[in-house]
């Protein structure tokens, strides 16, 4: 049983009591009345908004409806005080004996706790990570690779049938430039002086043990060969060792995904093809003219004929194009084809896990998705705002482009897969993090990670000496018997 929804029924049941009464008009919208923990805990264990949110619709003072349900919820099971507080919330105190029983409900189900069957076992995509395969995971892949798998867990204990899914944007330009780094390293490791890296190519070290692994596996039969020749066979080998390495690095942050989509793939198995054929049919593509951006308009801007979905039919700001200048297709149009895939395989609900750089591409695979299923698919976009690094009180500071960020691997390494984890998700997905080594490290309350693992300590304390309590021996310490119970300790764990 879920509490909070538990005393939530009750809240339904006074508000229904009071328009039996006429005490409130009837027809109200209740869908908006919540049953949470209050902020500050010393003001009671549970909080309704429910006067709040129903008296513009009452036409009530939110006082005097609250007043009504408080009088209606003191009679309530296990309610032992009913307290107003602000402009109209309600507050509950609930007897000790609800969390004995909530201990006992713990015990009984073991490692089962908290598991349901609300999801119905309805398939769910969730994609997250999907970071382009030219280089290891650095710390702007992780807060978004923690949350993705975070949330696909709840999903799974919620009764859903997930699928945990990486998008491989292995073709395009960025894969060419990868590939002709990966060249570059592998003439140095045959003997070549090759110097500077040059503007624009992939400078990192990590290219380098792949380089090797080429050589020694083909030795030097792409050293002097012609570019067409060699530019398919490393971008392959190049990806496939990226994405090795990528494995690796979510493996050693406890994350394990299902299925990897290519992007490539998709492309040479025609369904790029085929997702935009879909729209067509549709009547969703056409050839126009789209204004210039709002602001101020690039100078290379030109009015050209383009290939368009009509986005903005599925609530997008403009049409958007599907084809570049050279008459090959947009990234967009590949990932239309994307989740066009997830939606054959049966995907109804999906969800993305975007950075905070990709907000504006939102109600683009929003629309697009709502037209390729007909509006029978919804897409959810979950987006994760910047983590920035700090050490010794200051940013630390990173550029991927000339090769130096602190990877995945070197978090996990320095402080372990369970701080990254939990520090990722302390504050909502949507607000900036800072990730502070020094504060990590130390040894006092603020460091979240220590008090977490402070309060652990103290409840295997009580399980340790309980045994001992109950047979009248006095082995705990006065201190800790003061300022603890059992319910307190509940208490805390639903918070």
């Amino acid at each position: 049983m879920n509490l909070y929804s538990h005393y939530r029924q009750i809240v339904q049941q006074c508000l229904d009591d009071l328009v039996a009464q006429g005490t409130l008009p009837a027809d109200l919208n209740t869908d908006a009345v919540t049953v949470e923990p209050p902020r500050d805990a010393s003001l009671g264990d549970m909080a309704t908004n429910a006067a709040l949110v129903l008296a513009k619709q009452a036409r009530m003072k939110p006082r005097d409806i609250a007043e009504a349900l408080a009088a209606a919820l003191a009679g309530a099971e296990d309610v032992t005080g009913v307290e107003i507080a602000g402009p109209g919330f309600v507050n509950l105190r609930l007897a000790e004996a609800v969390w004995h029983r909530q201990l006992q409900r713990i015990l009984s189900l073991g490692d089962g706790y908290g598991r349901s069957d609300i999801g119905g076992n309805a398939p769910v995509n969730v994609e997250y990570v999907s970071a382009n395969p030219t280089g290891p995971l650095h710390l702007g892949h992780v807060r978004g690779a923690v949350y993705g798998d975070a949330l696909a867990t709840l999903l799974d204990w919620a009764g859903y049938d997930v699928c945990r899914e990486y998008y491989i944007n292995d073709a395009g330009v960025q894969v060419d430039v990868l590939a002709r780094s990966l060249h570059l390293r592998y003439r140095e490791v045959l003997g070549e002086e090759i110097g500077e890296i040059p503007e624009g190519m992939y400078p990192g070290d990590y290219l380098v043990p792949v380089a090797q692994a080429l050589a020694a596996r083909d030795g030097a039969r792409w050293r002097d060969a012609d570019e067409d020749e060699w530019l398919p066979a490393l971008r392959r080998f190049a990806v496939d060792e990226m994405m090795a390495l990528i494995r690796r690095d979510l493996a050693s942050l406890g994350v394990d995904q299902e299925v990897f989509l290519s992007e490539q793939g998709l492309r040479e198995r025609g369904r790029v093809d085929a997702a935009l054929q879909a729209l067509d049919d549709k009547g969703l593509i056409y050839q126009g003219v789209l204004e210039p951006p709002k602001g101020k308009v690039p100078e290379d801007w030109e009015p050209r004929p383009q290939t368009l979905f009509r986005a903005s039919q599925f609530g997008d700001d403009v049409d958007r194009p599907l084809k570049k200048s050279d008459g090959s297709w947009t990234y967009f149009a590949a990932d239309i084809a994307c989740h066009f895939d997830k939606f054959e395989r049966g995907f109804k609900q999906m969800i993305d896990v975007f950075g905070a750089d990709h907000g504006g591409y939102v109600k683009r695979m929003q629309a697009a998705v709502r037209a390729i299923s007909d509006e029978q698919a919804d897409l959810d976009v979950k987006l994760c705002q910047m983590v920035r690094l700090m050490r010794g009180g200051q940013p630390v500071k990173m550029s991927k482009r000339a090769g130096e960020f602190v990877t995945l691997r070197e978090l996990v390494d320095e402080v372990g897969k369970d701080v990254v984890r939990f520090l990722m998700l302390t504050r909502k997905n949507d607000a900036p993090l800072d990730f502070d080594f020094d504060k990590v490290t130390e040894q006092s309350k603020d460091n979240p990670v220590f008090y977490v693992q402070y309060a652990h300590a103290r409840i295997q304390s009580v399980f340790r000496t309980s045994p001992n309590r109950c047979r009248g021996r006095r082995t705990t310490p006065p201190r800790w018997r003061a300022r603890t119970s059992v319910g307190s300790l509940i208490r805390a764990s639903w918070r």
